[in-house]
């Protein structure tokens, strides 16, 4: 019986979810392994524990929303 393809979750500023066991492979060649039924890929490079979400993407401050430089009331 055929393997079903992985399904991947994209979150908005968040990690990817990914159903595992994956293996990440990164840039440099190394290869990281999770056994768990789900992981959490960071994708905005904050987390500690690279590839791994850590959740460090939530210290992150929301900028205000730009002036539109119309002094008009």
């Amino acid at each position: 019986m055929p393997e079903r393809p992985r399904r991947i979750r994209v979150q908005r500023d968040g990690p990817l979810l990914i159903e595992g066991p994956v293996e990440v492979v990164g840039e440099d060649g190394e290869s990281t392994v999770s056994d768990r039924f789900t992981v959490a890929v960071c994708t905005c490079r904050r987390s500690r524990e690279f590839p791994w979400c850590d959740t460090s993407h939530r210290c992150r401050r929301r900028k205000p929303p730009a002036e539109t430089g119309d002094d008009a009331p």
